[in-house]
């Protein structure tokens, strides 16, 4: 068995204020899959009704219940979403990375946030109201069009979630998010593929609906099958392939 680490291995990047200048801003939202159809004219354009804001680690950017008025994309650093269990207990539903996108698709007035979005790290994110992204769906039919296919993969995403959870057991589905975490978030280190974010028992158990005492026994097992290494709020994969049999994840 691989001996535990008492110092993370873990590395979180810092992110500073000119990690989101004119060209990343460009960049990420050309990468955004709704805007992929525009021209970059278009995007110089639209770049101007995104607002840059920035948040320390562990500052919350909305909360369950707030209106939801904003969209926002991580343009440099970590963004967690959480839920709150009925127990109070806070569940790790995703982990966001530059690129990716959050909060409010939504076009109603009445809309609340289901979820509640906290800078896993510093983080820069670009940020555009409700109001302004109407003004770009009117403009660009394919954005609207788009928008409608990502709801319609988020439903689907949905569903497949619930199956999962009744179809696969707690061991797939802990397999499965460790893959998916790696493919990530993964970098090459000594220690193996390490997802390079921290991640405790109880976030992970969030990840795949089950209880950290679950999730704590698979990954044990999983260490002593030489699967991954692991530490105190770490985890590397020593054998990819493996745990993607574990996960019944074919290529």
């Amino acid at each position: 068995m691989a001996k535990r680490r008492k110092r993370s291995p873990v590395e979180l990047k810092p992110v500073e204020p000119h990690m989101c200048d004119i060209p990343l801003r460009l960049k990420i939202l050309q990468r955004l899959p709704f805007f992929t159809s525009l021209t970059a004219q278009e995007i110089t354009e639209i770049n101007t009704l995104f607002r840059e804001v920035g948040f320390e680690a562990q500052e919350s950017i909305y909360h369950a219940g707030d209106p939801a008025i904003r969209l926002y994309v991580v343009a440099a650093g970590i963004v967690k979403i959480m839920r709150h269990a009925l127990n109070g207990q806070e569940i790790l539903l995703d982990i966001l990375t530059s690129g990716e996108f959050f909060g409010s698709l939504s076009l109603t007035d009445d809309d609340t946030y289901s979820d509640t979005a906290i800078a896993q790290t510093a983080a820069c994110t670009l940020s555009i109201s409700k109001s302004d992204f109407r003004s770009i769906l009117a403009r660009y039919p394919t954005v609207a069009l788009a928008i409608l296919d990502i709801t319609s993969k988020r439903l689907h995403e949905a569903h497949e979630t619930i199956r999962q959870i009744s179809a696969h057991t707690v061991e797939e589905r802990t397999a499965h998010t460790l893959v998916k975490l790696a493919e990530k978030l993964g970098e090459p280190h000594d220690v193996g593929l390490l997802i390079q974010t921290p991640l405790s028992r109880e976030d992970l158990a969030g990840m795949v609906s089950s209880t950290p005492e679950s999730v704590s026994r698979i990954i044990s097992q999983f260490q002593k099958a030489d699967l991954i290494d692991t530490g105190r709020q770490w985890i590397a994969i020593t054998n990819l392939p493996r745990l993607r049999e574990v996960a019944n994840i074919s290529d």
